[in-house]
């Protein structure tokens, strides 16, 4: 699986994922060229899985932040399917995620204030097929929020 060296790179990846592959390399006592090559090999295993940009959407003027969790009624086979659908074509949804257990589906949204949350939920989220039940949790504070691994 992962050696000391992998280990390394990924800790050091998830550090500062912008710096150079010479400073990546000097980090991990290791040449350009080896550092590569672990690099392909751990995206080939589908341990590293790319680089993104982090937006910080409340820079961008989105105040508010909500978590919906939602019951779908299950009488129809398509209810995910055509549940998800609807929903990843909301802008304002910037995450869904789907649970065993009372709750379906977990929608995060963000929203300019409170104006555009009520107009989001009204028009794009009610419309939604196959809801059952709908549950608002507004983000008051984000204690922790870390992707990072214990490597």
């Amino acid at each position: 699986m992962l050696d000391d060296a992998d280990r390394r790179i990924l800790r050091l990846l998830q550090d500062d994922p912008a710096q150079s592959l010479p400073d990546l390399a000097e980090g991990c006592g290791l040449t350009v060229g080896r550092l590569t090559r672990r690099i392909d090999k751990l995206r080939a295993d589908g341990i590293l899985q790319g680089q993104e940009a982090v937006i910080d959407w409340k820079a961008l003027g989105f105040e508010v932040a909500v978590s919906l969790r939602v019951t779908l009624d299950k009488t129809d086979p398509r209810a995910f399917d055509d549940f998800i659908d609807g929903a990843r074509a909301v802008p304002e949804v910037i995450e869904i995620q789907t649970f065993l257990g009372r709750v379906d589906v977990r929608l995060h949204i963000v929203a300019r204030d409170l104006a555009h949350w009520q107009a989001i939920y009204r028009d794009r989220i009610l419309t939604l097929p196959h809801i059952a039940d709908i549950e608002a949790l507004m983000l008051v504070a984000t204690v922790k929020a870390e992707e990072a691994l214990p490597l």
